[in-house]
């Protein structure tokens, strides 16, 4: 069976190299975008991926059209919140993710998160 692919976006280079490490060690296989460009990049590329994970720190309003564009090309996705809000959660539903978690964040609350969505 082929190990999934899960797409980590994150603007902070130091937390996406965290967690691409941590998933890493439970045998995922990691691709990542540290701005909207690579994102975009990613999308256009038609790889296959399983997941994204979503943190939404650091970006501005453009985020939530690349969340619909994950959620037309059927990928799930998880989004990360810096803080429990509702505009947040709003535009997170509306978009279609498959779940929100707020910082900080705990490694076996994400891990529980990803297998929910990638159906383990």
């Amino acid at each position: 069976m082929k190990t999934p692919v899960i797409l980590i976006v994150n603007s902070n280079q130091s937390e996406l190299d965290t967690l691409a490490g941590e998933l890493q060690q439970e045998g995922y296989d990691i691709a990542s975008a540290v701005s909207i460009v690579e994102l975009d990049k990613a999308l256009r590329s038609r790889k296959k991926y399983a997941l994204t994970i979503l943190d939404t720190s650091g970006f501005d309003e453009s985020i939530w059209e690349r969340c619909e564009r994950l959620h037309e090309a059927k990928i799930p996705f998880i989004v990360i919140a810096p803080q429990r809000s509702p505009v947040i959660q709003r535009n997170s539903m509306k978009h279609g993710a498959s779940g929100l978690l707020v910082k900080p964040l705990s490694t076996k609350e994400l891990i529980e998160h990803i297998y929910s969505a990638l159906g383990d």
